[in-house]
């Protein structure tokens, strides 16, 4: 499965959660430069997204918000911290969300 991580600047932690959760590739994007954050689009093969939101503007997180729809991927919202990521994953992953036709988006 591969997971596209918006936002944070070290996600050592986060990793090792997600590859918890069957994560083999990960991707990670800082979105540090305002100016070009919403120039990049989500790479083809991602599975869901993981937007660590105390750390995107508002205008990034709409951007890859809109593109994750209109390619139905799941968007997992959460701060940086481990439990906040925890929670949203059992949210999603214990209750099947992630198989389900809905994906996630009944939350």
């Amino acid at each position: 499965m591969s997971v596209l991580v918006l936002g944070g600047d070290q996600i050592i932690q986060i990793r090792k959660i997600l590859e918890q959760y069957g994560a083999t590739k990960i991707k990670h994007w800082d979105l540090r430069n305002k100016a070009t954050a919403t120039r990049k689009d989500i790479p083809n093969g991602v599975d869901y997204v993981v937007m660590l939101t105390s750390f995107i503007n508002h205008n990034a997180m709409k951007y890859f918000k809109s593109q994750a729809k209109k390619r139905n991927l799941m968007v997992i919202p959460a701060q940086r911290n481990i439990q906040s990521l925890q929670c949203e994953l059992e949210k999603r992953f214990d209750n099947g969300c992630f198989d389900c036709p809905v994906n996630g988006k009944c939350n």
